[in-house]
């Protein structure tokens, strides 16, 4: 297999996890009847299965004495997590897997093109073109279509 196909493959996965994950999180949210409780205790567990997998591997951690040198935003990506996985708790049961999901992936297309385009965030440069302005405007069709039929 190579390398370009396993990438895929993992992408393809952690696509998988995305609605698994939140008609998990939906359940446990019906159980603790609130969302932001629910995405609290779902992180908790993320973060000690984190904790464990990096002590078990013996990740080395990062000198403190270098924090300063990163931008200001690379502390907020965990914010988003949860405000991703607070949302997809809150979606789930109003809007379903599909819609819940092409929504996500309507938004994530919207926002990539962006990132991509201003190279924001360190990412390469990709220039916004007429062939990825269609490719997101049919993402935003079959949102439309899925919730429609």
């Amino acid at each position: 297999m190579s390398q370009t196909s396993l990438f895929i493959l993992i992408a393809l996965l952690a696509g998988i996890s995305v609605p698994t994950q939140a008609g998990i999180n939906a359940q446990l949210g019906l159980w603790t009847r609130s969302p932001v409780l629910a995405a609290t205790i779902s992180f908790a567990v993320g973060t000690l299965v984190l904790i464990l997998y990096t002590l078990a591997t013996r990740i080395p951690l990062p000198s403190l004495a270098t924090a300063g040198q990163h931008p200001w935003w690379v502390w907020i990506g965990g914010a988003l997590g949860a405000f991703f996985v607070t949302a997809t708790i809150i979606l789930v049961p109003k809007l379903g897997a599909t819609t819940m999901v092409t929504s996500i992936l309507a938004g994530q297309m919207f926002a990539s093109l962006l990132l991509d385009h201003f190279g924001w965030l360190g990412y390469p440069q990709h220039v916004i073109s007429p062939g990825r302005t269609a490719g997101v405007l049919l993402v935003c069709a079959g949102v439309w279509l899925i919730k429609v039929f």
